[in-house]
């Protein structure tokens, strides 16, 4: 699903922010990808959106060669990929259903098709209930649903979860990434870039350490060791 090949990513003048990185995510795949601060981490997930093109090397994302990926085609291409963000990134203007509409809008989905999709997405995440209210009226945890309910609006392949509990206490950091968990399980692979150990070492998952722009381990049932 995900391929990176030698993948080196330069800023002038010399700062590398990922430098000769191999790495291999298979469909269906729950990945953690872990490490401190400046080590690479928020480059790959920009990567992997096209919103910036490596150095060198090749990157493969859902059959699609980003290395030589049309600036056409990458809309299509961000369709296949859900984003959740650390700061929800919701519009308080807008009601819950709005959020999750307008990226629908924006690609000329038709209004019946919106209407049916849009209480398709928040019943996954259990906030169906809360259609009609907005992000002010929610929790910080309803919110972060939103945010995942909106990411999985267009049935992406593949689920890029940047620190998506940051801003989240335990009890709902718990159930975020319990409904991560359900959605790898209905087969979206999940890449999750997180700084939070507890969360980590409770997936019992896959755990890829970048350091210094490098992979320097690569766990199949992983431990936050750094």
């Amino acid at each position: 699903m995900i391929k990176l090949r030698q993948i080196t990513k330069l800023y002038k003048p010399n700062t590398y922010a990922l430098h000769c990185v191999d790495l291999h995510i298979k469909d269906k795949e729950f990945v953690s990808i872990i490490g401190q601060s400046g080590t690479g981490k928020t480059t790959l997930i920009r990567l992997l959106t096209a919103e910036e093109k490596p150095t060198k090397g090749q990157l493969i994302v859902g059959g699609w060669d980003i290395t030589r990926i049309h600036r056409r085609d990458v809309p299509i291409l961000r369709r296949q990929i859900g984003v959740i963000y650390q700061d929800f990134k919701l519009l308080n203007q807008k009601t819950i259903f709005e959020n999750i509409a307008f990226a629908l809008q924006v690609c000329g989905t038709s209004r019946s098709t919106i209407n049916k999709v849009v209480p398709q997405v928040l019943r996954i995440v259990g906030l169906e209930s809360k259609i009609s209210r907005y992000p002010w009226q929610l929790s910080g945890g309803e919110q972060q649903r939103v945010g995942i309910a909106r990411a999985l609006i267009h049935h992406p392949k593949i689920l890029l979860a940047d620190e998506p509990t940051g801003n989240l206490d335990s009890i709902n950091t718990r159930e975020i990434i319990a409904l991560l968990k359900k959605i790898n399980e209905l087969g979206t692979t999940v890449m999750l870039v997180t700084h939070d150990k507890d969360v980590v070492n409770l997936l019992k998952k896959r755990v890829v350490t970048l350091d210094q722009g490098r992979v320097v381990s690569d766990q199949k049932v992983g431990r936050y060791m750094l």
